[in-house]
């Protein structure tokens, strides 16, 4: 990537931030619960790099989506511990991708804890394809005008005599 001079590049005592230390198994255990969780501060960062992309700007979101991490399991470890580790302990050890196939009586189990303890019921399929509108507070960013460039080289007039490619068309194998 290239930089100049008039990119400014956060300080790293902005970026440092507690991390989710989990494994692949644990993270993929609770990702269910876990989105529909954080699905609020997840959605509010997802708009924010979308509209402003520039992942500089968003960098309070992010610390937002990783504090709503970290409660979630926070709140897993004192409610479900057992199930939640049997679970991902299954996912982790009976298939070498981590399908969830395997481990369907544990992840009932699991599910049925989250339900009972933190009243979080595991979102349906396809619950995370499922168009939303999403209210934000964050103002919309002001559109960009198009660059205009003075020197730039200028394009063919429209009663411009237009030669058939020399050597042919490279798309000639797509006509007809």
């Amino acid at each position: 990537m290239v930089l100049t001079n008039d990119v400014v590049l956060p300080e790293e005592s902005e970026l440092t931030v507690e991390e989710v230390n989990l494994s692949t198994a644990t993270l993929r255990a609770g990702s269910f619960h876990l989105g529909k969780y954080c699905e609020k501060a997840n959605n509010e960062f997802m708009l924010c790099r979308i509209e402003e992309q520039d992942p500089r700007k968003c960098i309070n979101e992010g610390k937002v989506v990783t504090a709503c991490t970290l409660d979630f399991f926070r709140k897993v470890k004192k409610a479900c511990v057992a199930e939640f580790n049997q679970y991902a302990n299954c996912l982790d050890k009976s298939s070498g991708d981590f399908g969830l196939q395997h481990c369907r009586k544990t992840q009932g189990v699991f599910d049925k804890c989250m339900l009972e303890n933190l009243n979080l019921e595991r979102p349906p399929f396809g619950y995370f394809c499922e168009a939303r509108v999403h209210d934000t507070k964050r103002p919309k960013p002001a559109v960009e005008e198009k660059a205009v460039y003075p020197d730039a080289t200028p394009t063919l007039p429209d009663d411009a005599e237009r030669k058939p490619a020399r050597f042919g068309s490279r798309l000639y194998w797509m006509t007809e």
